[in-house]
């Protein structure tokens, strides 16, 4: 686990080797839940690991 508890757009991007604007596309449509700070928007690594336990999910139960 990350020591940072929330991360930027650029940050999540990079843990998910996924384009920054992916990350934009995903929080839009709410698959990563994002939080508001002042005008900044930041992912919680909750949130990262979240979404890539429902990609396994997904993945499992396409196979079986």
């Amino acid at each position: 686990m990350s020591a940072t508890l929330l991360l930027t757009a650029e940050e999540a991007a990079a843990q998910l080797r996924i384009a920054r604007s992916r990350i934009f596309e995903l929080m839009q449509d709410g698959t990563i839940l994002s939080v508001k700070i002042g005008a900044s928007r930041r992912i919680p690594y909750t949130a990262l690991a979240d979404y890539v336990a429902r990609l396994e999910a997904d993945a499992r139960s396409a196979t079986a």
